[in-house]
C-alpha cells in the first residue's frame, strides 16, 4: 500500500511533482536563470564597490591630475580590491640609497603631495604600503635578498607616513614583494627604475567603527589638516648602508 502524503504536502501523484528519471517542470529553467542573474549582479556590485566610493574617486582624480602635471610619475588604478597608487622614480632621482632602506628627500616630497589626497581615506580604510625592487640580486651586510630590502623600504615609508604626516598607525601596514612583481623589463636602466616603485594600496571596504563594551560608538580622532611634524628618528642601523661599501654587491640597486 503506497504511503499517503502528510497533510499540507503535495501528493507524489500530482502532475506538478517530477518523477525520478523525468524532466523537471518547465518553471525550474526560468527560476535557475533568475538565480544566475542575481549572482552575477551581486558579483558586479562587489567588484565596483571601490569605484562607487566618492572619496576613493576624488583621491584617484587628485593623484591623476598631479601625475598629468608631471609632479609625480606612476599609475593610479581602481579595481574590486581598492585604490592602488604606484609611485615610480622620476628624473634619475632615487627613492632610497643603493641597497639601503632609508628614504631620500625625493620620496618624502612625493608623500607630501600624496598624503592630502588620501587623508580622508586613511580614517576609514586600511592602507598597505607595498615595496618593490628590480630583479637584480642583492646581498650585503644588512639585506640578504630583495625580499628583506623591499620589506624594509615599505616599512620606512609607512613609518614616515605615520610619524611625519600623522596617518593613523592602526590602519597602516607594510609588505615587500622584492622583484617578483615587475611591471617592466629588468634588462634596461629605465625598466629597472619602473620596477623600483612604492605602491600605496587603499583597500576597499571601510574599517568597522570602534565600540565600547555596551556597543556604543567610541569618539574618533578627527583627521584635521596634515601638518608636518618633526623629522622621524633615524632608521635602525640595519637599514643604513654606505653605497661605497665593498660588501655591497655590484648588482645591488
Amino acid at each position: 500500500m503506497p504511503m499517503r502524503a502528510p497533510k499540507g504536502f503535495i501528493d507524489e501523484t500530482d502532475p506538478k511533482v517530477a518523477k525520478v528519471g523525468h524532466p523537471a517542470p518547465a518553471w525550474v529553467v526560468c527560476y535557475a536563470d533568475l538565480m544566475t542573474e542575481l549572482v552575477c549582479f551581486f558579483v558586479i556590485l562587489y567588484a565596483l564597490s571601490a569605484a562607487l566610493n566618492k572619496n576613493v574617486q576624488n583621491a584617484a582624480q587628485q593623484v591623476k591630475e598631479m601625475m598629468d602635471k608631471g609632479q609625480m610619475k606612476g599609475e593610479v588604478k581602481i579595481d574590486k580590491e581598492g585604490l592602488k597608487i604606484s609611485i615610480e622614480e622620476q628624473g634619475g632621482a632615487s627613492f632610497f640609497g643603493v641597497g639601503a632602506a632609508e628614504p631620500t628627500p625625493e620620496i618624502d616630497g612625493k608623500l607630501a603631495l600624496l598624503t592630502p589626497a588620501i587623508a580622508k581615506l586613511a580614517v576609514d580604510h586600511e592602507i598597505l604600503v607595498e615595496g618593490h625592487t628590480d630583479g637584480q640580486a642583492i646581498h650585503n651586510d644588512y639585506f640578504d635578498s630583495n625580499w628583506e630590502l623591499s620589506t624594509a623600504r615599505a616599512t620606512s615609508v609607512a613609518r614616515l607616513l605615520i610619524e611625519k604626516y600623522r596617518m593613523p598607525a592602526a590602519n597602516l601596514g607594510a609588505v615587500g614583494y622584492g622583484g617578483n612583481r615587475p611591471i617592466a623589463t629588468n634588462d634596461t636602466p629605465e625598466g629597472r627604475a619602473k620596477n623600483r616603485r612604492v605602491v600605496i594600496f587603499v583597500k576597499s571596504g571601510t574599517i568597522p567603527k570602534k565600540t565600547d563594551k555596551d556597543g556604543r560608538a567610541l569618539p574618533e580622532d578627527k583627521p584635521g589638516e596634515i601638518k608636518p611634524a618633526e623629522a622621524p628618528a633615524p632608521a635602525p642601523a640595519a637599514s643604513r648602508e654606505n653605497p661605497e661599501s665593498p660588501s655591497a654587491s655590484p648588482a645591488a640597486e
